[in-house]
């Protein structure tokens, strides 16, 4: 089945051009929202940055999102996007922060300097083999969690976030090959479960 290759930790680089600077972040990201988080954090650490460009890719098959934020429209957004193509990642968002140095580098000049900030960072990146999964929420009455933990199985069927309140809340990362037994497990133990909404399928 398809794999593809997602980050673990952040990796940075920087790069001049003509008197302006350009900070490279490259991070995990399993959802849009933890993508424009880190992008929120990429901009608080560069106040005095001109431009803060972005571009991010989740789930596989890939949800893509590029930004120009203020770039001539092509010039920086989707350089980045396509270094992260390239390298076959996902699960994963770019941010480069630009500091202007007074001369303008014209949309060619724009794209190499945004594409090799990235393509830097990538130098350093860590990462890991995924494969294809589904996340699954699902509800059910304290005395059942210990069950429903028994059909973990690593690289599996791994638990990914849990809150107990009235009821007890879970999600489980599941290989997109055993969602249907998974969900069968699920039912036969009489737990109502879904997938979690707006999520693309992506890996462990």
């Amino acid at each position: 089945m398809s794999r593809y290759r997602a980050p673990t930790a952040e990796a940075t680089a920087a790069l001049r051009d003509r008197g302006s600077r350009f900070f490279a972040h490259v991070a995990p990201a399993g959802t849009a929202a933890e993508a424009k988080a880190f992008v929120t954090e990429v901009e608080r650490r560069h106040p005095g940055a001109t431009h803060v460009v972005f571009a991010w890719r989740i789930g596989w098959p890939a949800e893509e999102r590029a930004a120009d934020a203020g770039e001539p429209a092509g010039s920086a957004g989707a350089p980045i996007l396509q270094v992260l193509r390239g390298a076959g990642l996902s699960d994963v968002c770019a941010a480069v922060a630009r500091e202007f140095g007074g001369t303008k580098l014209g949309r060619g000049g724009l794209a190499r300097a945004y594409g090799g900030a990235v393509r830097d960072a990538l130098v350093g990146l860590p990462t890991r083999e995924r494969r294809p999964q589904v996340r699954l929420r699902l509800v059910c009455g304290h005395a059942r969690v210990g069950a429903v933990k028994r059909l973990l199985r690593a690289g599996e069927v791994e638990l990914a976030a849990e809150r107990y309140g009235a009821e007890a809340e879970l999600e489980l990362e599941v290989a997109r090959e055993r969602e249907s037994e998974v969900a069968a497990a699920l039912g036969e133990l009489g737990v109502a479960w879904e997938r979690v909404p707006g999520r693309a399928e992506r890996g462990p």
